[in-house]
């Protein structure tokens, strides 16, 4: 095994600094990727960037590493915000890991009328979040908000920040053509459950200026399909994947 483990550590990391791991972290690194006293490993600290880090202690459960220079600023994501409604278990978890990986800066689980499981931890989201973000290299760890209601979040919406629902009722414009319509660099993309929208969040969506209905090709897609294409599709047109 390639030996480029990569953790986030809580406390905010600086040149010469010594930091006591974690006790997962401690027995991940001496006893599933075999690392040793000496070796090195990056980290990252969601403040100040990435760092190289040197291990001077691995014991049963606890480690202890320190800081050897920076090599990487700390960078934000794009402003794109994810908002979904949470599936069963195993697709929300890919939800998240997907949503880490594609860049986005926040992610809110929403409850719609027609959200299918009230099974939402999300403490365990963070992990998954930290856990993608450790394995894509980014040096920021996205926002993950409590559940909040749809027609909630819709009353307390800042207007500049536009809200791309997709619509699979394929009665909007395609998601290209309103990304270019709307090159707005805050944004954020609504993902309904696998049932969609009711006619009335339906109906509210298309009357609220700030949001606009999207489809994602002539196929329905499975609701964690839509996410990565979604994101992906405004990554490539308003994000950074259009540098």
């Amino acid at each position: 095994m390639a030996k480029n483990f990569r953790i986030y550590i809580k406390e905010e990391l600086a040149i010469s600094k010594e930091v006591l791991l974690e006790e997962g972290q401690t027995h991940y690194l001496k006893n599933v990727v075999k690392y040793t006293v000496g070796e090195k490993i990056t980290c990252f600290d969601n403040k100040n960037g990435e760092f190289m880090c040197q291990i001077l202690e691995l014991s049963k459960r606890t480690g202890k590493i320190q800081v050897l220079e920076k090599i990487k600023d700390y960078t934000l994501c794009p402003d794109i915000w994810l908002l979904f409604a949470p599936l069963k278990k195993d697709k929300t978890d890919f939800v998240i890991e997907k949503a880490t990986e594609l860049g986005c800066r926040q992610i809110i689980p929403t409850i719609t009328q027609y959200t299918n499981t009230t099974n939402i931890k999300t403490e365990r989201y963070i992990a998954q979040s930290i856990e993608a973000a450790e394995q894509c290299r980014r040096t920021d760890i996205p926002i993950m908000s409590e559940p909040q209601i749809l027609t909630d979040l819709l009353k307390n919406w800042d207007s500049e920040r536009i809200l791309f629902f997709m619509d699979e009722t394929l009665q909007s414009k395609n998601f290209l053509e309103q990304l270019k319509a709307n090159p707005n660099k805050r944004a954020a993309v609504l993902i309904g459950p696998e049932g969609g929208f009711s006619p009335d969040e339906l109906n509210l969506l298309r009357t609220l200026e700030f949001a606009k209905g999207a489809t994602l090709g002539p196929r329905i897609l499975r609701a964690e399909t839509a996410v990565a294409a979604a994101i992906s599709c405004w990554q490539m047109i308003n994000g950074d994947w259009s540098k």
